[in-house]
């Protein structure tokens, strides 16, 4: 038996709860669940839900570094059309490619690196 059921979240920090939501929004197509004034929740009914928590003095994470403690993984269904994508949501590629082009690496608009590759 287990203690934990199911995720009901990923909860990331940032500085801007509310712009780095909207990039993730567009990037997903899910909608805002819930939202105060320190967190907005994204979701699509099935889905664990994607939380942005606002934090005073946040400082994003290195890419490459030891800095990172998680990123998040996306499957796409096209990695190069959904670069472009996300590039013009305000995504940014690092230099840094792990992965001899099976997945690509992104950083959010708030410093966090998460990865794209092809999949369901």
């Amino acid at each position: 038996m287990s203690v934990l059921n199911a995720l009901g979240a990923v909860i990331i920090d940032c500085a801007d709860h509310t712009a780095l939501a909207e990039f993730y929004r567009k990037a997903t197509g899910w909608e805002v669940a819930y939202g105060d004034d320190d967190v907005v929740y994204l979701g699509n009914g099935s889905a664990p839900q994607l939380a942005l928590q606002r934090i005073e003095g946040y400082r994003p994470p290195a890419w490459p570094g030891p800095a990172k403690h998680a990123h998040l993984d996306f499957a796409v269904t096209d990695v190069e059309v959904a670069v472009k994508e996300l590039l013009a949501l305000g995504a940014s590629r690092p230099d840094t490619q792990p992965g001899e082009g099976e997945w690509a690496v992104l950083i959010d608009p708030a410093g966090h690196p998460f990865c794209i590759a092809a999949g369901d």
